[in-house]
């Protein structure tokens, strides 16, 4: 079980501006505590996908479906911005007709699992994003990702639940407020992406360009 980090709020604020003072000092200790070599071992994860035109799938339920689709953007566009880099991204939260007829006809906990395993090969690379860890469908696509070859890479927040048990790599943020946890994972997308652009550019280029 992962480090949940401190609650917040725990009281009332006065005034708005004392409320976003607090949660933005929030978000710095919940940044800070993510372990850096679990980061450094998922960008090399990516990178090794980018480089052989792996698939990279995202997926999350809520907030966290929102970031598995900006994922989308930024690792397939933003990534191949300025760079050789063709990136195969996937979102499986992205396709509303196909996650509800999963959802409708088989199961809502099923509604990754089945499309992972209709698309994906050995080699591939799986991004969950899940602030408790344990939705029901986040684990079931990591059971089958495990157990297929396919590498494992999971954002999680809280005590980290199930995910952080199963995944191969965990980014984990200790905080225990949804929206710090998400603001987190945003950013580590975020991260990930522009460092994986970055290091793939002529230095002299990356002055000139607008991340």
């Amino acid at each position: 079980m992962k480090d949940g980090g401190r609650s917040f709020p725990t009281r009332s604020y006065k005034t708005p501006d004392e409320y976003f003072l607090a949660y933005t000092q929030e978000i710095a200790a919940a940044m800070a505590s993510v372990d850096r070599t679990q980061f450094a071992a998922a960008a090399a994860i990516l990178r090794s996908a980018l480089e052989r035109r792996a698939t990279i799938y995202a997926c999350g339920n809520g907030g966290s479906a929102a970031i598995s689709n900006h994922l989308l953007c930024d690792f397939l566009k933003g990534i191949q911005s300025g760079t050789d880099f063709r990136p195969s991204v996937v979102s499986l939260s992205s396709t509303m007709e196909v996650v509800t007829a999963i959802a409708n006809d088989i199961s809502y906990d099923d509604v990754f699992l089945y499309q992972l395993r209709t698309l994906a090969d050995p080699g591939d690379v799986l991004v969950t994003i899940s602030s408790s860890g344990n939705s029901e469908n986040i684990v079931r696509a990591v059971d089958w990702a495990n157990g297929h070859g396919v590498s494992t890479i999971a954002m999680t927040g809280f005590t980290g639940g199930r995910s952080a048990e199963k995944a191969g790599t965990i980014l984990h943020v200790g905080a225990s407020n949804y929206g710090v946890v998400e603001d987190v994972h945003q950013m580590l997308m975020h991260s990930l992406a522009q460092y994986l652009r970055s290091s793939a550019l002529p230095e002299d280029r990356i002055p000139e360009i607008k991340f």
